[in-house]
């Protein structure tokens, strides 16, 4: 579905007075049996504590809005997004939720969809190219901005850190690599950053880890790029005897990414020190709120929302809401000129699971 611009009709006219409204009010089409529109969402993986969050929250968020809820698991394989896309259209389903890890892959699926006239939300990633109604994300640039400040500050701007990178082939390993790499030499060139591609995989993010200190134990900083790589990398700091009281000067500075609760625990216990808390429980509402829209035919136009997110336009035709990730440490400091929050700050998702 080609995304409709603000200013593409009338009564969008009207609606571009106000910075962020929803514009139209068509009927939408609903599902027969229980008079609600029919969703499908695909969950991307179902291992990591991420991921089972957004698992968790998308049908109580389903229920709230009014939709019926189809789910799949594509398990981080395109080949598999594929044919669930092929499932929901079957099934009937009026719009689909999907969070493709390879962003470029996926621009046939998003071109079948389009011309079924089925809308798309992408949630956590952006596709390389294709048509979608809404992104929702945080910004990705951001995650790696504040973890560079965090570290910079912490190594006072010497030293040498490993950036254990997510998957290339995604929008969001990108953007969070380049984002760090781009702050450290601008701000910290006495910093030297070890970048390992680890594909999101923990296994190869502790062997690498493992590899670097091996070959220079004065590394004193880590920057996870998800917590997909939060065991291992606790596993060999205490291998290494580096798992000590952020006091020790053998201490190693540790920043992740995610907020799950079990990082925020680990930042209270002195195992790691930072993490920016990306919303999973606003990526299941916010993904589900913008499909039910897209059936009710309205539209969107960059600016604040309502819901302390900036709607920016990435190209033509694609807008993204950016959603709110605050640094998260343990004293709820500014590091940088980057503000955080502490890690048992009630806002925080990961401190309201059930």
């Amino acid at each position: 579905m080609r995304l409709r611009t603000a200013l593409g009709s009338t009564a969008s006219v009207v609606c571009a007075l106000t910075l962020l409204s929803a514009c139209g009010s068509g009927s939408g089409t609903t599902d027969s049996s229980s008079g609600k529109p029919l969703v499908g969402v695909d969950y991307p993986r179902s291992d990591t504590d991420f991921w089972n969050s957004y698992i968790k929250y998308t049908p109580e968020n389903a229920k709230e809005l009014g939709l019926d809820l189809k789910t799949t698991n594509s398990q981080n394989d395109v080949a598999k997004l594929t044919a669930n896309a092929q499932t929901f259209i079957s099934q009937g389903v009026k719009g689909v939720a999907m969070a493709p890890q390879d962003t470029a892959a996926i621009a046939p699926t998003l071109a079948q969809l389009e011309a079924k006239k089925i809308p798309v939300v992408t949630v956590d990633t952006r596709p390389d190219s294709g048509n979608v109604f809404m992104v929702v994300r945080a910004d990705n640039r951001a995650y790696g901005e504040k973890a560079c400040q965090y570290l910079g500050t912490k190594l006072g701007g010497k030293g040498k850190v490993v950036m254990l990178q997510g998957g290339l082939d995604s929008i969001n390993g990108r953007d969070r690599t380049e984002a760090f790499n781009d702050c450290m030499k601008k701000n910290y060139p006495g910093i030297k950053v070890f970048g390992e591609a680890t594909n999101w995989d923990g296994a190869v993010a502790a062997q690498k880890l493992q590899t670097d200190l091996t070959a220079h134990p004065d590394i004193k900083g880590v920057y996870m790029q998800s917590s997909f790589a939060l065991s291992g990398t606790l596993q060999v700091l205490k291998q290494k005897g580096l798992l000590v009281d952020p006091k020790d000067k053998k201490h190693v500075f540790v920043v992740s990414n995610d907020g799950i609760p079990e990082e925020l625990k680990d930042i209270a216990a002195g195992k790691i020190d930072a993490t920016v808390s990306q919303p999973a429980d606003l990526y299941a509402k916010y993904a589900l709120y913008y499909l039910k829209a897209a059936i009710e035919g309205k539209t969107f136009k960059p600016g604040k929302t309502d819901h302390d997110s900036t709607i920016i336009q990435v190209r033509e035709g694609l807008l993204e809401d950016q959603l709110s990730a605050p640094l998260v440490t343990a004293d709820g400091g500014t590091y940088g000129g980057v503000a955080s929050v502490k890690s048992d700050d009630k806002s925080l998702w990961g401190n309201n699971l059930g």
